[in-house]
């Protein structure tokens, strides 16, 4: 079973005194189809990337960390299936895709999604894979770097790769308003309802899956709680 989820943009700041109530939760996670699918990783994150400076590596990675520990899930250092379960490819070209050996057998039909990337003139993608119980067992991230992203800062993209990952949102949640903002001093944060909420995704009492939109009510209470 596979999952695709499509690119972030805009940047709405969070009015701190404004609780996401059910509805809204709703929305991050009803896809453009009406349907409503949830989903959690359901292992330890083990990530892997590709075409990334050396310098810039231990920023991506530092972002995985900080939303998985935010999350309270659990990092690895391997998976038992694939031996990393988090691939995140940059490139500066889509035709690069096809030349790495063997990702066509990770990723079916790629030669059609990348025509597909190549036509909407798309810069990200990301495709997760699921597990018998419906949690996320992989997923694979594709950034192009162009002259958008390459003008936007290391640790923005970093930690919005990290957050867009960590659970099966909407392929519309994003497109309207970034998950992230800029503090006074310059620097980007997630914002804290999607903090809060990836924070209650990963509490235990809940499935890993649920296509029950009523899960949203469990979501925004425990959103409620504090911390």
């Amino acid at each position: 079973m596979g999952c695709e989820t499509g690119l972030a943009s805009g940047g709405d700041i969070w009015d701190p005194k404004k609780m996401m109530d059910p509805q809204q939760i709703e929305q991050f996670f009803t896809r453009s189809d009406g349907t409503f699918l949830f989903a959690r990783w359901g292992r330890p994150i083990v990530p892997v990337v590709f075409g990334l400076a050396d310098e810039t590596l231990p920023v991506l990675k530092g972002a995985i960390e900080a939303v998985v520990t935010l999350a309270g899930h659990k990092m690895a250092e391997v998976d038992p299936d694939l031996g990393a379960n988090l691939m995140i490819f940059f490139v500066s070209d889509w035709a690069e895709l096809a030349g790495v050996p063997n990702l066509e057998k990770l990723i079916p039909d790629l030669g059609a999604l990348l025509s597909r990337l190549v036509a909407a003139e798309a810069n990200q993608y990301r495709i997760f894979r699921f597990d018998e119980a419906g949690a996320i067992k992989a997923a694979f991230v594709l950034v192009r770097m162009d002259a958008h992203l390459q003008a936007v800062p290391a640790e923005t993209i970093a930690l919005s790769q990290a957050v867009q990952v960590i659970l099966l949102w909407s392929d519309q949640a994003f497109v309207d308003a970034s998950p992230l903002l800029a503090s006074p001093d310059g620097s980007v944060l997630l914002k804290p309802e999607i903090g809060a909420l990836v924070k209650s995704a990963y509490d235990p009492v809940l499935s890993s899956m649920s296509q029950d939109p009523t899960l949203t009510y469990r979501l925004s209470a425990r959103m409620a709680r504090p911390t």
